[in-house]
C-alpha cells in the first residue's frame, strides 16, 4: 500500500551558488558522513561532479521528506537521511537515528530514483507501508 509519494526538481545553479557562498559547510549541513566522503572524492577529481552530487542528494532528500509527509521537520533531518547505493548501483535510502526509528515504527519502505541534466537534478520517491 502506498503511504506517500514525493518529487523534487532542483536547480543545480542554485546549489552551486550556495556552495560558492558557504563552501564545505553547505555540504556538511546536507550530507551524511558517508555521503561527505563520496562527495569529497568526486569533487577532487572533477569539481562540477561534486556540485551535481550535492544537487542530486539535496533533491532526493526533499522528495523523501515529501513522501513521508514530514517536510524538513523533526525527526526528518538532512544528515539522518542518506542516499546510498545497492550492490547493483541503484540508489537507496539509508536512515539514521530518530528518523530511522520513526520510519521503522510505521512499517515503511522507500524507493528513490534520481537524475540530473545540465541545469537540473530531479528525484522521485515512493514510500510504501509493508
Amino acid at each position: 500500500m502506498i503511504y506517500g509519494i514525493g518529487t523534487d526538481i532542483c536547480d543545480i545553479r542554485r546549489i552551486r551558488a550556495s556552495f560558492e557562498r558557504h563552501g564545505e559547510r553547505f555540504a556538511q549541513k546536507i550530507l551524511s558522513e558517508a555521503e561527505l566522503a563520496a562527495w569529497r572524492r568526486r569533487s577532487a577529481r572533477w569539481p562540477e561532479r561534486g556540485v551535481r552530487f550535492l544537487a542530486t542528494r539535496f533533491s532526493a532528500k526533499e522528495a523523501f521528506s515529501k513522501a513521508v509527509g514530514l517536510g524538513m521537520r523533526l525527526p526528518m533531518h538532512w544528515r539522518r537521511c542518506e542516499i546510498g547505493n545497492a550492490l547493483s548501483g541503484a540508489p537507496r535510502i539509508v536512515l539514521h537515528g530518530d528518523l530511522k526509528t520513526w520510519f521503522e515504527a510505521r512499517g515503511l519502505r522507500a524507493h528513490i530514483t534520481l537524475s540530473d541534466e545540465s541545469d537540473y537534478a530531479v528525484s522521485f520517491c515512493v514510500v510504501e507501508r509493508l
